[in-house]
């Protein structure tokens, strides 16, 4: 028996393109729908993994309202499906604003139907893999990774993750923001390798670690005898990511006049090196990341605005880690893994009190602070389980923060009591409660009240 055929869902209400397409797809069970009632019900009936969007439907065929609210409701009703819209000549707003909602990707019209035959079999090839990643992960029940290397069972990272992967296979430029050590540079890389730059060079560079008079030489390199001690002719960052990725970390302290430079490259795609008379042209895709607070800097003068917009096509917020519920304990057993077979292998895991003190930790420097305090542990652990006077925590982990009133503070210290106890009994809902001393009942009205996370 043959294999039964992919559905593909192509919303268009142009029959003329219906059948060209029907025709051109005889590789899958192409499904046609019109206007958005169709659409939807075809949606629930074939449940496609990859469905071609035209924004412009009836009642609204010239605008995009229509295509919209169909592309909001398959983001609610199927959100793993890969949707691929269509963007008129001169829409790469309406474009962008689809990735933002949760397209795939998006094609151009008028439609060359073998470009857009390789943006649907590489969404068919995509879904296939996160669906088994997915089945991978749900069978382990301990792998919790995303972007193929990042360690996250918190649905503040997972999000960002997503947001990443859609827009990894366009050619915007991505800015990410978060505080230092939220793993920037991480995403950065994980967005290169799901592009169709992954086979090409990522080039990482710290603006912020290098000095001014440096940069420019760094970033667009220079030409032999360009200035005392070019002794030869040497490529930039720019330049060396050609074809790739060139991750800016801390793009905040690029200098004003090299933000001219900047802003010219991505204008023009070609650069000068120092002391070079002709341009050279770059296919180098910009990420950036910065801490600071760039539209701020913009009104004090210390920033382009021009340059921001250029940077930031799409701007992914970090959260700290913190705000990733569950997330400290699960990448300091990951951490004490790696590092207790580099540096100490009788240490074998976390005594309760230890868990109980990275759970209730605020994390200022966030990953990178957990790694190093779970890399000193490990080497100062004397037997076969970290406890919390190796992590090296100061004994008062402080008051609750200002709240407003007598049951908002209530509230605060439930939550904290709880979690210190979850990560005691390691997640264990019965040794919890009786920890706690409450009735299990209890224990289950609390944790959805406070929608806290009982992983570990």
């Amino acid at each position: 028996m043959a294999d039964k055929k992919p559905a593909l869902l192509v919303i268009e209400d142009d029959e003329g393109l219906q059948a060209q397409l029907k025709w051109a797809y005889d590789d899958f069970n192409v499904v046609i729908a019109g206007k958005r009632e169709d659409a939807i019900a075809a949606l629930r009936s074939e449940a496609p993994s990859v469905v071609t969007l035209d924004l412009g439907l009836p009642p609204d065929p010239d605008g995009t309202s229509e295509g919209f609210k169909v592309l909001d409701a398959i983001m609610e009703l199927k959100p793993d499906t890969k949707v691929i819209v269509a963007s008129g000549h001169g829409a790469r707003e309406s474009a962008l604003n689809a990735i933002e909602r949760g397209a795939y990707d998006f094609y151009q019209k008028p439609v060359d139907i073998d470009a857009l035959g390789l943006i649907v079999r590489r969404a068919f090839n995509l879904h296939e893999i996160e669906a088994e990643n997915r089945r991978l992960l749900a069978n382990s029940g301990k792998d919790k990774t995303v972007l193929g290397r990042m360690i996250t069972g918190a649905p503040e990272m997972v999000k960002v993750a997503r947001t990443i992967e859609r827009v990894a296979q366009t050619n915007v430029s991505v800015m990410l923001l978060g505080a230092s050590g939220t793993g920037k540079e991480l995403l950065a890389r994980g967005l290169h390798d799901a592009s169709d730059r992954a086979d090409k060079p990522f080039v990482a560079i710290n603006c912020a670690a290098i000095p001014e008079n440096l940069l420019e030489s760094e970033l667009f390199g220079h030409e032999k005898g360009a200035f005392t001690g070019a002794v030869k002719t040497t490529e930039g960052k720019i330049e060396l990511a050609n074809g790739g990725t060139l991750f800016l970390d801390e793009v905040g302290d690029i200098p004003l006049p090299l933000q001219v430079k900047l802003l010219r490259f991505l204008q023009e795609r070609t650069i000068e090196r120092i002391g070079g008379r002709k341009p050279i042209a770059v296919n180098t895709r910009i990420v950036c990341a910065t801490h600071q607070d760039l539209e701020a800097m913009i009104g004090q003068g210390t920033f382009r605005e021009d340059l921001f917009y250029r940077l930031a096509e799409i701007v992914v917020r970090i959260p700290g880690l913190a705000e990733r519920h569950g997330d400290p304990v699960l990448l300091a057993k990951a951490f004490l893994k790696r590092f207790s077979g580099e540096m100490n292998p009788s240490v074998t895991g976390f005594a309760p009190d230890a868990l109980a003190a990275i759970d209730a930790h605020e994390w200022p420097g966030n990953v990178r602070e957990l790694e190093n305090r779970v890399k000193r542990a490990v080497i100062m652990a004397d037997g076969k389980l970290v406890n919390a006077g190796d992590l090296d925590f100061d004994d008062d982990e402080g008051e609750p923060d200002d709240v407003l009133n007598l049951k908002a503070a209530r509230e605060q210290t439930d939550r904290r009591v709880i979690r210190h106890a979850l990560a005691r009994s390691q997640g264990n809902i019965s040794s919890t409660a009786k920890l706690l001393g409450i009735s299990r009942p209890t224990l289950y009205d609390l944790i959805k009240q406070y929608d806290l996370d009982t992983s570990t």
